[in-house]
């Protein structure tokens, strides 16, 4: 005798704890990845340099490309005014965010378009061409560190829309002081130790070449090799991190960077770039100046270390070290 068939009610219900445990398995889904590729939502922040004042929260993407524009533009000896004009002008544009979409053929951070001179699209969906052409139109507008900010990206953006970049300039101002080192230890993320896209002491050489270029690296103490990266100077004996996952990267006080900055703000540029690349980079702490950065830890907040060497002498505080998960 054939089974009786489900009542209507029955499947009703068959139906709606379907559905139900589809979603659920979404969600989960969705927060697993989002917390493997470090996170869509909030992971970062930087605030003031005296505490007061509102702060700015971005995701872990986000500090990557501002991280990038600003390397680009201090590397090109641009002053401070310059990175907060760009990365104001990336928020507005893309959020950030190295987006492969936009009005007609517009891509990337700053949505520059193939049409219009700006570089093949190749060229445009790379953070650090397209930031540093960015600045090189920038250069070329007069005066523009006394132009009120929308006015100085509107010159070089040309957008249908310029006033819109105004809203942007107070984050933007937190993330230059930040990103250039003037404002220590004021960035921080959260970091998601354990996970990697391209770590390990390779891959952050890898990616300070790509920011800053063999030559800043190298102004900064570190030794670049054959393998295409800078190689990490020698760490203390005893020193955190010294198992070889720690590159080392000693800021010499009898040089001056391109843009007059001081070595004090140089070396909080390179420690405030590893916090912004801890997810992507699996890097899990980073100290400089006697603070340090540690990944996982409640709110990601900077705190005064006294670590020493196996001497028990004081580890030197005048290099950035940044060590990663492997």
């Amino acid at each position: 005798m054939p089974e009786p068939s489900p009542t209507p009610k029955r499947r009703g219900r068959l139906l709606r704890f379907g559905a139900s445990f589809a979603a659920l398995l979404a969600v989960a889904g969705y927060l697993t990845v989002q917390y493997l590729t470090g996170g869509t939502g909030p992971g970062c922040e930087v605030g003031p340099a005296d505490g007061s004042g509102p702060s700015y929260e971005f995701t872990p993407e986000q500090a990557v490309n501002a991280a990038t524009i600003t390397a680009v533009g201090t590397g090109r000896g641009m002053p401070e005014r310059a990175v907060a004009i760009a990365l104001a002008t990336a928020l507005q544009e893309s959020g950030l965010r190295n987006i492969e979409h936009g009005d007609r053929d517009s891509l990337g951070l700053f949505q520059q378009r193939p049409s219009q001179g700006w570089g093949t699209s190749k060229e445009i969906m790379d953070p650090t061409y397209s930031a540093g052409i960015f600045y090189t139109h920038l250069a070329k507008v007069p005066d523009y560190q006394r132009l009120p900010l929308t006015v100085a990206a509107q010159r070089v953006q040309r957008s249908g829309f310029p006033e819109a970049y105004a809203k942007h300039e107070p984050d933007a101002t937190l993330l230059a002081a930040a990103l250039t080192g003037r404002a220590a230890a004021t960035l921080t993320c959260q970091g998601r130790p354990g996970v990697t896209r391209a770590g390990g002491p390779d891959g952050v050489r890898a990616a300070l070449v790509r920011d800053f270029g063999r030559d800043v690296v190298q102004e900064a103490g570190a030794e670049v090799g054959g393998s295409g990266g800078p190689s990490p100077a020698p760490t203390p004996s005893g020193a955190p991190g010294t198992s070889g996952r720690t590159v080392t990267l000693p800021v010499r006080a009898d040089t001056s960077a391109a843009d007059g900055r001081s070595a004090g703000q140089r070396g909080w540029q390179l420690a405030h770039w590893a916090v912004a690349n801890a997810s992507a980079l699996h890097i899990e702490r980073v100290s400089y100046a006697g603070r340090e950065w540690t990944a996982g830890v409640t709110e990601g907040q900077w705190h005064t270390t006294d670590a020493k060497n196996a001497d028990g002498a004081a580890v030197d505080t005048g290099a950035v070290r940044i060590t990663t998960g492997g």
